[in-house]
């Protein structure tokens, strides 16, 4: 079944807008394995003629004999079928020579498998789009999920396609206001709950549509030895890296809350000194990254877990796989509000502080044991917000209590420029909302964000 193909407008402009343009196209689109490449280029070749070419991870001879065998039909070209090509230069020095009357693609899909079995097909490329191919009617286009291989072979200046390509697209995950709607059978806090877990990748979306709702979905794809889930983070991993002992002792010593390079080690058992390459290498694939302190010493970075699989699994997963082996956890004996209140106060400062502070930087702060979960500037008009995030319902009381705490610890943010402060709390449920609202206070609970994601009002900041 198709399923129903959500946002990417920005993409598909972008692509078309390569298509329309003059001359040889030559574009290179990365991102993460399951983050609906493939489905875009799709949906943009739907209507267009070319060649689509699903590389493999194989010989490189049968890779060449393959997309030889596809141009042939494409050109129905018996002799170009008949020959025997021992080279990329080779195939791809006819199609330079091949004229074209009008717009044609040339996608190929997982192009790093190509990369990666014979990297003499980078140069071989290069000298037909300097001959011919630059000035020719193709749209070239060459996606991959090694994000590594990806940005060292294909991206960096010293790539034989450095200064070629016309177009280079990192395509990130969906927001949730779009992964939503690929969860039509969830409550919309159970598609929240999903999205704090598997976050904006269509593919891990629609695995989870197949359930009625969130509890059922993760007993079944992630404490279960057979769940799609179970083994994925080693998975995308062992695709990336070598090391995977390191990698993953790494991501639990994150996962577990050592945050500061100086802990992760000790956790680790290692030298500080060795740990920044491995720390670098999962910050450029968007597993990890590095937060700095909004108004604070920029010395004081610490590391989170970026992706949201990552995250849940290295939390929960990672340390319970012998009792899932032997069919013996069952998922709820696990306690995942901290989890959830960690993601949400993560979401609502990358998704949802964009619909109700427009125009702000926001992050957070921390400093010798006091931290503010979030911090909003705007310079325009010298204003300030600072906000708390709270997973589960509050009580008036409760919340009163957090923000006059909140109150305090703002007078230990030095922010002299700002003249205006204001004050906010985000929670799944606020009691007392409208009082709270009326003398002053940001409050929003998941209704709000729910009207958010419909394109609802909101009270701005």
């Amino acid at each position: 079944m198709i399923r129903e193909f959500v946002d990417r407008e920005t993409e598909r402009a972008l692509l078309e807008e390569e298509w329309r343009k003059g001359g040889g196209r030559l574009i290179i689109l990365y991102g993460r394995r399951r983050i609906g490449k493939t489905r875009l280029v799709t949906e943009f070749i739907r209507g267009k003629e070319g060649i689509l070419h699903f590389a493999e991870d194989t010989a490189p001879q049968i890779q060449i004999r393959r997309l030889q065998e596809e141009m042939a039909r494409f050109f129905a070209d018996t002799l170009l079928g008949s020959l025997e090509l021992a080279t990329w230069d080779q195939l791809f020095t006819y199609l330079a020579q091949k004229p074209l009357p009008e717009r044609r693609y040339l996608v190929i899909d997982e192009f790093t498998y190509l990369i990666k079995n014979d990297p003499a097909i980078l140069s071989a490329l290069q000298k037909a789009w300097d001959t011919a191919l630059a000035e020719s009617n193709w749209c070239i286009l060459l996606s991959g999920s090694m994000l590594g291989l990806m940005t060292d072979t294909a991206l960096s200046y010293t790539s034989p396609l450095y200064g070629r390509r016309t177009r280079d697209m990192l395509l990130g995950p969906l927001r949730f206001a779009d992964a939503r709607k690929l969860l039509p059978s969830f409550s919309f806090q159970d598609a929240l709950k999903a999205h704090l877990t598997i976050g904006g990748i269509p593919e891990y979306l629609l695995k989870a549509a197949d359930y009625p709702g969130y509890a059922a979905f993760v007993e079944r794809e992630f404490f279960n030895r057979y769940g799609y889930f179970y083994r994925e983070p080693s998975f995308l991993l062992s695709q990336e890296f070598r090391e995977l002992k390191t990698y993953q002792a790494i991501l639990n010593a994150v996962a577990v809350g050592n945050t500061a390079p100086g802990t992760i080690a000790q956790f680790c058992g290692m030298d500080a000194r060795h740990l920044y390459p491995y720390l670098e290498a999962m910050t450029r694939l968007g597993i990890i990254e590095k937060e700095l302190p909004l108004l604070g010493s920029r010395r004081q970075g610490v590391y989170r877990i970026r992706d949201a699989v990552f995250d849940f699994w290295y939390n929960f997963v990672f340390a319970r796989r012998q009792a899932i082996e032997m069919e013996n956890h069952p998922a709820d004996a696990v306690d995942l509000n901290p989890y959830f209140g960690k993601r949400f106060e993560a979401f609502v400062r990358s998704e949802f502080a964009r619909t109700f502070l427009p125009g702000y930087t926001v992050g957070r702060w921390w400093y010798r044991g006091e931290e503010i979960d979030l911090v909003a500037v705007r310079e325009r008009d010298g204003s300030i917000i600072f906000g708390e995030c709270k997973w589960g319902n509050l009580t008036e009381r409760k919340a009163r209590g957090l923000l006059t705490r909140l109150v305090q610890k703002a007078e230990h943010v030095r922010h002299e420029q700002c003249r205006s402060e204001r004050f906010c709390l985000v929670a799944g449920g606020v009691e007392g909302k409208d009082r709270l609202r009326a003398e002053g206070f940001l409050v929003y609970d998941l209704a709000d964000i729910e009207a958010a994601c419909t394109g609802g009002h909101l009270l701005s900041g």
